[in-house]
């Protein structure tokens, strides 16, 4: 079971210029350049659908402004466990 996605990224077509800084720069290999042309005749970033951790990387090193957002998704709540009548339940210690 691999893990939920931390984070997700957007790219506008119109603005990426196809430079390949963001798909460099993603540490885990996320983003690759689409093989089609944009109607600027570059081939512009895009986002596999997974493996996204939402550290912005590819936000930061991109020359152009609005071509990229990275959102952060929130995890789902941890469940510490479920109490089951008639069973002692274990604590990890307090740090």
């Amino acid at each position: 079971m691999s893990a939920p996605p931390r984070g997700d990224v957007t790219i506008n077509v119109d603005e990426c210029k196809g430079c390949g800084l963001c798909v460099e720069s993603c540490p885990p290999g996320c983003l690759k350049l689409a093989p089609e042309l944009s109607r600027y005749g570059v081939h512009p970033a895009t986002y596999t659908g997974e493996g996204c951790t939402g550290c912005g990387a590819c936000f930061y090193c991109c020359p152009e402004p609005g071509a990229i957002t990275v959102y952060r998704l929130v995890p789902p709540p941890k469940v510490a466990g479920v109490a089951i009548p008639g069973q002692e339940v274990a604590h990890a210690p307090a740090l």
